[in-house]
């Protein structure tokens, strides 16, 4: 591949390919959210919140334990026989799910969902099929269609529900599954080497680097937080709405269609705010604030119908900035040379949180009413906003590559040196076994004439 500004249609394919393919594994996950806690009901033992709270969470599990040694299994084995495996056992689970007669197999088709954890093989082999200048796009890509997945799951499920039911969710998405098995294999290039990518996998190298840095830690306890708030909740928002409203949850889509319409709206300026003026903190620790507050109004108002359809805009623009904000709070806070290293912790502590949430979230419903559910929410955001609180500033950096071609260790340390003493570069780490050198520069007014002079040399 020639450098060049665009990507070429080879990693545009792949791009879109992949982000659609990480969108359907989100499908499976988000479909159900609206309607299964109703669903449930009609299943023997579907009577009691915590089996219903595990059958949310039990995906996130699953997933949380395997993601990452499928990511170093798609080194070693490749990047797709992994991946098709990870989409045949979604698929199975799905079938199982569909098959089920009661909520014990829902939740074994639900941790077998999760088993298909291919997440790390999938951003792996788009690192292959992406020149370093384009990866950052690409990445954006897999956010963008994860957001857009997650907001139009919640706006169409009460409708996919009346027209095929749970089961056909499940059936669906088994049938998606098995059709994006074909689409890896015939639209998705073979990349021509499989490299390891710092910025784009974990290390088990790093793993004590990233797990000993505050900063990230906070982080890291935040996503859990908030993807353990939103699990637990939707043990109890959907027949809240029914019992409260009286509207059956075919019609839920009126509500969640505005809400997260109206909060996504809300969420754009705010991040632009942040990102553009450097007040990245300020617009994270205001959006942890709103969710703390959302919980609190759940918990008094979640017998009021408007309350909760309120609450719901509140919590999901909340939910929305957060979503955002964190994989960038990540990225310029992890070292350089780690920065794929922390991402896969912060993913797998995202679906520990998913698991945590539909677990607790049933136990309290179960024990200590509805109310209870959000005061385990407000809990923890509280403690997550005293965490954010005291957290540093992030630096106004953006991480960049460059491809410098194979160079030996003396080589390599020798050009780190010189690409950390130019104008605006705060961190410069040359991987001499990858062929890339990685960069935290200023969001403006780096010398990158220099540090193109010095990379091209080397390339």
């Amino acid at each position: 591949m020639q450098n060049s500004d665009r990507m070429t249609p080879l990693e545009m394919r792949a791009s879109l390919g992949l982000a659609g393919i990480f969108g359907l594994r989100m499908l499976g996950m988000f479909l159900i959210l609206p309607v299964f806690a109703i669903y449930a009901h009609t299943l023997p033992g579907g009577d009691r919140p915590m089996l219903i709270g595990l059958a949310l969470g039990m995906y996130g599990l699953t997933q949380a334990v395997l993601q990452l040694p499928f990511g170093m299994a798609s080194d070693r084995f490749g990047r797709k026989p992994v991946i098709y495996f990870g989409l045949v056992l979604f698929a199975l689970g799905s079938f199982v799910a569909y098959f089920a007669h009661d909520i014990y197999w829902i939740i074994i088709g639900r941790s077998i969902q999760g088993a298909g954890a291919i997440s790390a093989a999938i951003t792996a082999l788009l690192a292959d099929l992406t020149r370093e200048e384009h990866r950052t796009k690409a990445m954006a890509m897999i956010g963008t269609t994860i957001g857009m997945t997650f907001a139009i799951s919640m706006a169409v499920s009460p409708l996919i529900y009346q027209a095929i039911g749970v089961p056909g969710m499940f059936a669906l998405t088994g049938v998606l599954s098995i059709a994006a098995v074909f689409v890896v294999a015939k639209l998705i290039p073979d990349p021509k080497t499989h490299l390891f990518h710092s910025d784009a996998e974990v290390s088990t190298s790093r793993l004590s680097d990233v797990l000993k840095n505050p900063q990230l830690l906070r982080l890291n306890f935040g996503i859990f937080s908030l993807h353990a708030a939103q699990m637990s909740m939707f043990v109890i928002i959907p027949a809240a709405l029914v019992a409260s409203g009286n509207m059956p949850e075919q019609e839920h889509w009126k509500i969640y269609l505005p809400v997260m319409v109206i909060a996504f709206v809300l969420m754009v300026p705010l991040i632009i705010y942040g990102e553009k003026k450097g007040k990245l903190k300020n617009v994270f620790v205001f959006a942890i604030a709103l969710l703390l507050a959302s919980q609190l109004l759940f918990s008094v108002l979640i017998d009021s119908f408007r309350g909760v359809a309120a609450t719901l805009l509140l919590f999901f623009t909340a939910f929305n900035i957060l979503e955002a904000s964190l994989p960038s709070l990540v990225s310029k806070i992890a070292p350089v040379s780690a920065k794929g290293t922390a991402m896969g912790v912060y993913n797998t502590s995202q679906s520990l949180g998913l698991f945590a949430g539909g677990a607790a979230g049933g136990m309290f419903a179960a024990y200590g009413g509805n109310s209870s559910v959000f005061i385990f929410g407000a809990a923890m955001s509280a403690i997550w906003l005293m965490l954010a609180f005291t957290m540093k500033a992030p630096p106004a950096v953006r991480t960049k590559m460059y491809p410098v071609g194979q160079l030996d260790e003396v080589s390599a340390k020798l050009l780190s040196q010189q690409l950390s003493g130019l104008h605006g570069v705060f961190e410069a780490v040359v991987i001499g076994d990858e062929g890339v050198a990685y960069l935290k520069t200023s969001m403006s007014g780096f010398d990158e004439k220099s540090v193109l002079n010095l990379v091209e040399v080397r390339a």
